[in-house]
């Protein structure tokens, strides 16, 4: 039986104890039956209501450990056990504390399952929000098919206004697209021929056809839901500390409550139902529910609003080790910059220079080649077709371009051919920025200099001036030469440079920064998951090789850099919650037991069980609001 139906089954059995005790004191109206019928409908709530307590509470005894339900157990199960002795022997009986401190304990659990669903259904409806159908190309044509029938390899035509079904690639066509729902971008992103496409996500205006490349729970959309899943119900190191607290505090708890009935009834003179009830007002307020919802639901809620936001967190260890972050390392190539080469500078006159290289480079694979027709394609040059095409050992390429002898190729054709001193001082000068020089020529004169690299994102500079905002370390580690990476950290502004560094060495590099450091690792390929794995956090950007994303803790689904100051963010928001959740609710089990106990009982201040109960549901109450308020703060200003 569920949470739910257990708490409307107290409650209604509840009630009619409650009217009486309301009613009593003004019009002497009883139940029908009297005690024996409160000793009925309570009978029920403690087997149906309160029986997963028992269970829980007997379990632990048997091993030896104590836990939050064996103060519930203790509690109710003493009233419920001194009212049948009661009964029988002509004294006040208190049938329906028993019953009202399992219904109170039972509206916070309430409380609890419905933060926990409107904690991950936003998540939940991701999945739901899903393509049915897809049209599929079969046999030539294509057919409208279910979803279940899309296989790798599928080619699938998409329409404006349609969903895209799985996640594929463009294979002709062209859209923008709103991916929103997925990475949290709330801006349309253009596609095209090459380019990648998320399931579920929404077609916004133009034909496209993509092939499938992950179906089923292989899709982006299905692993967010899963790595959602698996963090919201992990347990983050300081919820042991939690468990720990709780195994040493109600073994005291119940050392103080049977104190407390001796001192009433043997050195105060109290009667026994009397002595009796500020014991178990003592167990009853003590229970420590929101001790125990502490964490777990402020962990819920930092989860899914990171999905939301597009980080990843995979668990609650992860998002307690990212709050004591000093030092961020980054790989270079893909995360810091594009990842591939582009064309930065053209000397000499635009136009010709550009098409002579591009027509002389065209069907080329080489990464040089390819940045010089994108840069071509740009601009909108027609590459048309050259005669005699040959290739000069080590220097480059040579071809007759209408008609004229046209060549490009590296810095040994100076020794060949003429260049003016000015060409000499600009490509020297485009070295000293990092930057790889084509030299283009014509007629046997070098008529201008390409110069091609690969280039910073346009976040990366911004990403590196909030980490600095937050006093974080920032360091470039790459297998690049020293002046390539120190070209590129001057631009984006990374504190230090660890270079030349060859893949098998990265996680030692990380080890060796771990000694005075705590330690997060930003990368996208193969040959970061050794670092990624052994730093103290590993980020993997979220267009990176699936082996990096299965070796980070965070995966930052929009490829933003950004989001690695945003992830920071959150887990300090996030963390600082479960402390101050922690907090309140042991200071409230504290405060509350001197109270229970009949400190200020000459006050006229007491705590009958029922409304020990009531405080403690409050209680509980009041760290789930606190923790749904997580999911209200702001986190950064770039959102």
């Amino acid at each position: 039986m569920n949470i739910t139906t257990r708490f409307w089954v107290s409650l209604i059995l509840s009630l009619p104890m409650l009217l009486e005790m309301i009613l009593m004191p003004f019009t002497h109206w009883m139940l029908p039956g009297g005690q024996m019928t409160m000793l009925i409908l309570t009978t029920i709530v403690m087997l149906i209501s309160a029986r997963p307590f028992l269970s829980s509470a007997w379990a632990s005894f048997q091993k030896h450990h104590s836990n939050m339900d064996t103060l519930i157990a203790v509690g109710t199960g003493t009233a419920y056990l001194y009212s049948i002795y009661a009964m029988f022997t002509g004294r006040a009986v208190f049938f329906e504390s028993a019953a009202f401190v399992i219904t109170f304990v039972l509206l916070g659990q309430v409380f609890e399952e419905k933060m926990r669903h409107n904690a991950s259904s936003a998540i939940e409806k991701l999945m739901d929000l899903q393509a049915k159908d897809a049209l599929v190309k079969r046999n030539g044509e294509f057919v409208r098919l279910p979803l279940a029938e899309i296989v790798t390899g599928d080619l699938i035509s998409v329409k404006p206004g349609q969903k895209i079904a799985v996640d594929g690639e463009i294979v002709a066509g062209s859209s923008t697209i709103d991916e929103a729902m997925v990475t949290g971008e709330s801006m349309p992103v253009s596609k095209r021929v090459g380019d990648d496409v998320i399931g579920s996500t929404m077609n916004m205006s133009g034909n496209f056809v993509f092939k499938a490349k992950k179906v089923g729970n292989d899709t982006m959309l299905a692993q967010i839901v899963t790595l959602v899943k698996k963090a919201q119900s992990s347990q983050a190191p300081i919820q042991q500390l939690t468990d720990r607290v709780s195994d040493v505090f109600v073994p005291i708890v119940l050392v103080v409550a049977v104190l407390t009935f001796l001192i009433w009834y043997v050195f105060i003179g109290h009667d026994v139902a009397n002595s009796l009830i500020f014991a178990v007002s003592v167990v009853v307020i003590a229970c420590p529910c929101a001790l125990g919802l502490a964490t777990p639901t402020a962990l819920m809620v930092g989860t899914g609003r990171g999905a939301k936001m597009g980080i990843l967190i995979k668990d609650g260890e992860v998002l307690e080790r990212a709050n004591d972050i000093d030092t961020v390392v980054f790989d270079k190539t893909g995360t810091i910059t594009v990842g591939q080469p582009k064309v930065t500078d053209i000397i000499g006159e635009n136009q010709q220079v550009l098409m002579v290289a591009a027509r002389l480079e065209a069907g080329s694979e080489h990464p040089l080649a390819l940045a010089i027709l994108d840069e071509a394609e740009r601009q909108n040059f027609a590459v048309t077709s050259v005669e005699n095409f040959e290739a000069l050992s080590g220097k480059g390429v040579q071809a007759l371009v209408d008609g004229q002898r046209a060549f490009v190729g590296n810095e040994r054709l100076l020794t060949d051919f003429e260049v003016t001193d000015d060409l000499k001082r600009k490509m020297a000068q485009l070295q000293d920025e990092a930057k790889t020089v084509v030299l283009v020529g014509l007629q046997q004169k070098i008529i201008g200099l390409i110069a091609i690299q690969d280039t910073p994102k346009e976040t990366s500079e911004t990403a590196m001036s909030l980490l600095k905002d937050r006093g974080l370390r920032t360091v470039m580690l790459t297998g690049d030469n020293e002046h390539v990476a120190r070209a590129i950290a001057n631009e984006v502004g990374i504190d230090e440079v660890i270079a030349n560094v060859l893949p098998a060495e990265k996680a030692d590099q990380i080890k060796a920064l771990q000694v005075d450091h705590t330690v997060a690792f930003v990368g996208d390929g193969i040959n970061d998951a050794p670092a990624l794995t052994t730093a103290d956090v590993g980020i993997a950007m979220g267009a990176g090789t699936d082996i990096a994303i299965d070796a980070g803790g965070i995966v930052l689904v929009k490829n933003d850099l950004r989001d690695v100051n945003t992830a920071l963010a959150l887990s300090e928001k996030t963390f600082n919650r479960i402390k101050l959740n922690l907090f309140w609710a042991f200071v409230y089990n504290v405060l509350g037991i001197p109270v229970a106990a009949g400190v200020f009982y000459s006050f006229g201040f007491i705590l009958s069980p029922e409304i020990a109960g009531v405080a403690m549901a409050l209680s509980s109450l009041s760290v789930v609001i606190s923790s749904v308020l997580l999911g209200k703060t702001k986190i950064v200003n770039n959102y």
